[in-house]
């Protein structure tokens, strides 16, 4: 990756972006903004396309994106979020006035997201994979393709986050493309309807708004269960069913339950979701990860050894969204190294998505880093100032701060009654010279791993 280069970044960013937040908040806040430029100074300068985009990315989003841009480089010093309408994202248009190390760049726009029907063309049968943990989905959605607004209507895919549902309900909206190009298919996510249908209220245009929807062939809704408490977006979306579905028009949904499970729905909603075919996406097994991760790899044209390919699928249990997170670090490395990595440095590469886990006790953490160090865990909390222990101090601080957000002052009763201001100068002590020391970088990672 070059960090230099706007595409290039947005394109990490998104990848890391996606492995923290929910598909319903990536779809709705990401596909529209995209890095402008990258200034001298180190300042990022992010497209968005409204104020109210602008507030909600200051206020929801900022401290994670700065966090993975500073992952990337300590360069980059700071974000900054400028409104950009429609016109200028097409044109790349630099200011000569400034000077950038990158252009105008869309990614989403110009390489993944269709604007007329929001869906990515990236999520497509050829690319998901198949295997006993979502079988019967795959089944039903191609049996819902063959007779679409018949067979299976509604079809509700449902199971725990990061299992795979949009790419499936999204590789419909784009199969459905191929086979019937005279028909219109539209993806969203629910939060997205939400706010679309709120809008047309408050600028008095209702009818605009149902009319949109209700000419859809295929209408495809991501992440139901975010419209529990929605009543009056519930009632909108109940007829926007029963005119769909009178009419034979094919409607898909996704959630992270099921539709009886989903709390706060109106009871004549539910029983509308639950009318067709529901079916569930579990757990994949390890056969199935280790097919996603060789797959993932070889569409970016890197091949993995088996042993590879085996360490990555069994050494996380999670999500096959951080799967795919863990596959993307790995072709971010091969693509720099420019050959693909062996289990040493695959061992090395992936100790970053080892983080600890959030119950650990202060005390816990304590004697692992004093084994480490080989020192007794008791001189941790003395008045100690000797280099041995006061370096694996310092180290357990930092850790206690960036891994689980401990205030200062805590830091420093835990640790033998010490000034928040000693713990402040520990923590951005380690911060520096963790960027500079890679001996420092490997023991944390280290660290880490023991840990979990």
């Amino acid at each position: 990756m070059d960090k230099g280069n706007p595409k290039e970044l947005w394109e990490f960013v998104l990848t890391q972006v996606e492995l923290s937040v929910s598909a319903a908040n990536f779809n709705t806040w990401f596909r529209n903004s995209f890095i402008v430029k990258i200034d001298e100074d180190g300042v990022i300068y992010i497209g968005v396309p409204s104020q109210f985009y602008k507030d909600w990315y200051l206020k929801k989003f900022h401290s994670l994106l700065l966090k993975i841009v500073r992952d990337v480089s300590y360069e980059f010093r700071n974000i900054e979020y400028l409104i950009v309408k429609d016109e200028h994202r097409k044109t790349p248009k630099e200011n000569k006035n400034q000077n950038t190390r990158g252009v105008l760049e869309l990614p989403l726009e110009e390489f993944y997201i269709n604007k007329s029907d929001s869906l990515n063309p990236r999520y497509t049968f050829d690319t998901f994979v198949i295997g006993s943990f979502n079988n019967l989905a795959y089944a039903a959605a191609q049996a819902a393709l063959t007779r679409p607004g018949i067979t299976y209507n509604p079809l509700f895919i449902y199971g725990d986050t990061g299992r795979g549902k949009t790419h499936l309900i999204q590789a419909i909206g784009n199969q459905f493309k191929k086979q019937y190009p005279g028909r219109k298919v539209f993806y969203l996510t629910s939060e997205k309807f939400v706010v679309d249908y709120t809008d047309s209220v408050q600028a008095g245009t209702a009818n605009r708004f149902k009319d949109k929807y209700r000419q859809y062939d295929l209408l495809i809704m991501d992440d139901v269960q975010f419209l529990s408490k929605k009543d009056k977006t519930q009632e909108e979306l109940f007829h926007l069913f029963n005119a769909l579905h009178d009419t034979n028009k094919q409607i898909i949904f996704s959630s992270d339950r099921s539709p009886s499970a989903i709390p706060d729905i109106a009871e004549r909603l539910k029983g509308r979701l639950a009318s067709g075919m529901a079916v569930d996406i579990s757990e994949p097994d390890t056969e199935s990860r280790m097919a996603i991760v060789q797959k993932k790899a070889a569409s970016h044209g890197i091949i993995l050894s088996d042993e590879v390919i085996e360490f990555v699928a069994t050494s996380l249990s999670g999500s096959i969204r951080e799967l795919e997170g863990m596959v993307n670090s790995i072709i971010c490395h091969a693509q720099v190294k420019g050959s693909a990595p062996d289990i040493a440095e695959v061992r090395q590469s992936l100790r970053s998505f080892t983080r600890p886990q959030k119950n650990i006790s202060v005390k816990n953490i304590v004697d692992k880093v004093a084994e480490y160090y080989g020192i007794d865990e008791d001189s941790i909390y003395e008045k100690t100032r000797r280099r041995e222990v006061v370096r694996p101090r310092q180290v357990i601080m930092y850790l206690l701060r960036e891994d689980f957000n401990i205030s200062y002052p805590t830091i420093g009763t835990k640790l033998g009654g010490r000034d928040h201001t000693t713990v402040i100068h520990s923590c951005e002590k380690i911060k520096r010279e963790v960027v500079v020391d890679t001996d420092l970088a490997k023991e944390i990672q280290n660290i880490r791993t023991l840990l979990v």
